[in-house]
């Protein structure tokens, strides 16, 4: 034991205290430091900046819904890897890695409640779960939601947040899309809503289909919001496009979106769009 050693442990001062890793969180926007209980407090939105962050489908599931007040449903059973995909990994061992991280089976998580007291079916694409893409499990889930609202006789709020679908399932994959489709048409024709709540990113064949097909379109603040990547477009057209482009207030300013609502908001600017489109005899 040297010296110093010796001396440092007879100084009146207690142990140093260890703080765990995650106590702070640094903002992709600004890049301040935050601390975590203070972000999470926040809705996961940035103190300094607004800049939302992105949740998972059980967080966002608890700030739109009442709390308490709520099931799941069930997750589909679908055929798990049906043309046997192998890249630089087999999709057998992404999709077993994605689920050790997360507490759902797929991408999409659907639930039936209340909305400060609006009965409504809300599912969330959790773009921590493989990007948010959609497979077969994704469209199955989807279709599932929008028939309980059918049932339920009441809307149906979908939040999107996706790269897209899922290459791993190939055409398959696409499939989900005239399928999404369809269900929306038949809410449609039951003068039901369908809301969509775009959350960041939403892009690609989510975009291409029930993203875009809501009665209602509702971004988050800051979120990405297209079809093919800026960087593609770009060289497709030989153009730079304008600052902002893709993003949520742009769309908003070009009548792609109906309005930004920012997250503390939104619980109940749901609330009063449930109001104002679900008929009287289903209210």
């Amino acid at each position: 034991m040297s010296w110093l050693t010796r001396v440092r442990e007879r100084l009146p001062f207690g142990n140093k205290r260890e703080s765990p890793d995650n106590l702070w969180i640094k903002c992709s926007r600004c890049q301040e430091m935050i601390f975590r209980s203070e972000y999470e407090q926040n809705m996961s939105v940035c103190p300094n900046c607004e800049h939302h962050g992105r949740i998972n489908a059980d967080t966002r599931l608890d700030q739109i819904l009442d709390e308490g007040d709520f099931e799941l449903l069930p997750a589909p059973e679908v055929t798990e890897d049906p043309l046997r995909f192998k890249d630089s990994k087999r999709y057998t061992d992404r999709l077993k890695a994605a689920r050790a991280s997360n507490p759902h089976n797929d991408a999409f998580t659907a639930a039936v409640g209340t909305i400060e007291g609006r009965k409504a079916v809300v599912g969330v694409q959790d773009f921590t779960f493989m990007g948010g893409s959609m497979g077969m499990a994704v469209g199955d889930a989807f279709c599932n939601a929008a028939q309980r609202a059918l049932d339920e006789k009441c809307g149906f709020v979908c939040v999107t947040a996706a790269g897209g679908a899922r290459m791993q399932e190939g055409i398959l994959s696409l499939m989900q899309m005239p399928r999404a489709t369809v269900m929306t048409r038949r809410l449609r024709d039951a003068g039901l809503p369908y809301i969509v709540v775009l959350a960041d990113p939403t892009t690609g064949g989510v975009t291409a289909s029930y993203a875009m097909l809501g009665d209602v379109h509702i971004a988050e603040p800051g979120a990405l919001i297209g079809f093919a990547g800026q960087r593609v477009i770009q060289e497709t057209i030989r153009e730079q496009l304008p600052e902002g482009f893709q993003r949520a207030e742009y769309l908003h300013k070009h009548g792609m979106v109906d309005m930004v609502v920012h997250r503390k908001d939104l619980r109940s600017t749901l609330a009063n769009l449930l109001d104002y489109l679900t008929p009287a005899k289903a209210a």
